[in-house]
């Protein structure tokens, strides 16, 4: 059904599923695994910082590239991990949240008609930030492995890769470790996609914000450090994962000068501003040592192992993932019908416990491919995974 008023290149992007479930979830009285954030405080080395901050002249509007200690702390936590050098005044825009910098990015540099090759499923913001620049999505599927098959890990064909660049792809939007599948691609993959963006000539805009939450036997590697990538791509990178610290949306952009100077030519008449007082804390956040990295890499990956066992248990397959917040579920051993969305409307009931459905991370011609997936989310407190796991185990049929 169509919205009134509502643009027709924004038609079907309505109240999305996590308000839904989140709803749902309230309603009920339920434990929320749905929506991805985390229920702790972030470091208090973080936390400080803006709590001083407040009350000071950076409760007023910061510069419109986002203060020079952060661009300078981005440049510098970007060199320190992945050894790219970047110039924080020309080749780092701070923006409000990833999200913002995505959406920039696609406003500044897709015309309309243009496609842009993606992995799908896909985060739900990317084929609404597409059509608000009216190009047109070109997905490439995910395949998972057999659910409960310890190692397994999420593959795409090749074939698939390359037939979805015609002669009207303009950009490439990749997302490692990417959400919702928890897929970390691997350097043969990400020499691929390198490969294919060289010889069409795409653009590439990559979404890197689980970049620190990448668990044992995965590795993270930047596109845009493997040959002749630097100078056409652009990384987003953000605070919240990393910080414990979602709400305060702040994110950033690297890339080669000209392509970032586009992208805040779109930025400055969306938020202009954001975060004034959450911006030195994030840069204060982004020295912290390498410990403090490696160590919620590693309290997460724990979190994981203790709901992947809970649901399987619970008699309900899942895919491990190698990196963010999000375990997968193959709901067709309890849910005769298959439905992923039907189950996550039944499980408050059944069991007490909020989910969402994988089907909405996918384009109507592969939603097939997610009818029967649903996405749990596991970074939570200790007590509330134990309690979720103790309620599915008791989940009725």
């Amino acid at each position: 059904m169509a919205e009134p008023y509502l643009a027709e290149r924004l038609q079907g992007f309505g109240t999305t599923v996590f308000a839904e479930m989140s709803a749902l979830a309230v309603a009920t009285g339920s434990i929320n695994l749905g929506q991805g954030f985390p229920d702790t405080p972030g470091p208090a080395a973080v936390l400080d910082v803006a709590r001083a901050a407040i009350g000071t002249p950076a409760d007023q509007y910061p510069p419109g590239p986002g203060t020079p200690e952060l661009r300078a702390a981005v440049a510098a936590h970007v060199e320190r991990f992945r050894g790219l050098a970047h110039d924080p005044d020309t080749e780092v825009l701070v923006t409000a949240g990833a999200t913002e910098a995505l959406t920039a990015a696609l406003l500044a540099l897709v015309e309309p008609g243009d496609e842009v090759v993606l992995l799908e499923p896909m985060y739900d913001s990317y084929a609404a930030a597409v059509a608000m620049a009216g190009g047109v999505v070109r997905p490439v599927p995910l395949t998972p492995p057999p659910a409960d098959a310890d190692g397994g890990v999420w593959t795409f064909d090749p074939a698939d890769l390359r037939a979805a660049v015609t002669p009207r792809a303009r950009l490439l939007l990749l997302n490692t470790p990417h959400n919702p599948t928890g897929k970390v691609l691997d350097r043969a993959e990400l020499a691929l996609v390198a490969e294919v963006a060289l010889e069409a000539g795409l653009l590439v805009l990559t979404d890197e914000v689980y970049e620190h939450l990448v668990f044992s036997g995965a590795e993270h590697v930047s596109l845009a450090t493997l040959p002749g990538m630097r100078e056409r791509t652009l990384v987003v990178g953000s605070g919240g994962k990393t910080f414990n610290t979602t709400g305060w949306k702040v994110g950033w952009i690297c890339g080669p000068a000209p392509l970032v100077a586009a992208v805040r030519t779109a930025k400055q008449f969306l938020t202009y501003v954001n975060a004034g007082p959450f911006q030195p804390a994030i840069a204060a956040g982004l020295g912290l040592p390498d410990a403090y990295f490696t160590g919620i890499a590693a309290d997460l990956e724990r979190r994981r192992d203790v709901l992947v066992a809970g649901l399987r248990e619970a008699g309900l397959p899942t895919v491990s993932p190698q990196a963010t917040y999000f375990a997968t579920v193959d709901v067709r051993g309890v849910q005769p019908d298959g439905d992923g969305l039907a189950f996550c409307r039944e499980l408050p009931a059944r069991a007490g416990v909020v989910a969402v459905p994988s089907v909405v991370f996918y384009t109507r011609g592969h939603a097939d491919l997610g009818r029967p997936l649903v996405r749990f989310a596991f970074c939570k407190r200790d007590e509330v995974l134990d309690e979720a796991v103790a309620r599915l185990g008791r989940m009725s049929p």
